[in-house]
């Protein structure tokens, strides 16, 4: 069985922490716990015929106080890029983020997750700004956590780009 290393990057309470509890448990929880550090979580899934062992790490999130680590990215075969579509500056900021985990582990599969679908009322992030992402290539996945809609799309998108590098 073939084992690959997914972190999930994004800044502070994007749903990061939650798409991880949806994909491997098939929970959701409205109570909110701030990750510290890391959460280490498994799932193995199966890819056409190849079974494939996920250690997702959950990353806390970045903030003006509180930077990734780049050690944790060591080993990544992949990650998802949280965004909040409720919230532009997390769309920012997963742009910064992007390029730093490029500088730190050089080009592997991503995936750019738009979560919380089921809050399209309060969106913030413009079509117009997700298509010129497209543009350049970006995979973009839109999920709710909390309906469970595009997340196991997403880790399994990932898994399928992770296999064919």
């Amino acid at each position: 069985m073939i084992q690959k290393k997914i972190c999930m990057i994004g800044a502070f309470a994007t749903g990061k922490t939650s798409l991880v509890a949806r994909f491997v448990k098939s929970i959701y929880s409205d109570i909110y716990h701030s990750t510290v550090g890391v959460k280490i979580d498994k799932k193995s899934v199966k890819v056409g015929e190849q079974e494939l062992n996920l250690i997702l790490w959950d990353i806390h999130g970045e903030d003006e106080f509180q930077k990734v680590q780049m050690s944790y990215l060591r080993g990544a075969s992949g990650y998802l890029l949280v965004v909040d579509g409720t919230r532009n500056y997390t769309l920012e900021k997963a742009l910064c983020l992007q390029k730093k985990v490029e500088t730190a582990i050089g080009k592997v599969p991503f995936i750019l997750v738009l979560n919380k679908f089921d809050l399209t009322e309060d969106w913030e992030i413009e079509e117009t700004t997700l298509n010129e992402l497209i543009e350049q290539g970006w995979t973009i996945i839109k999920s709710s956590a909390k309906t469970g809609l595009g997340v196991e799309k997403a880790f399994l998108n990932l898994s399928e780009q992770m296999l064919a590098k």
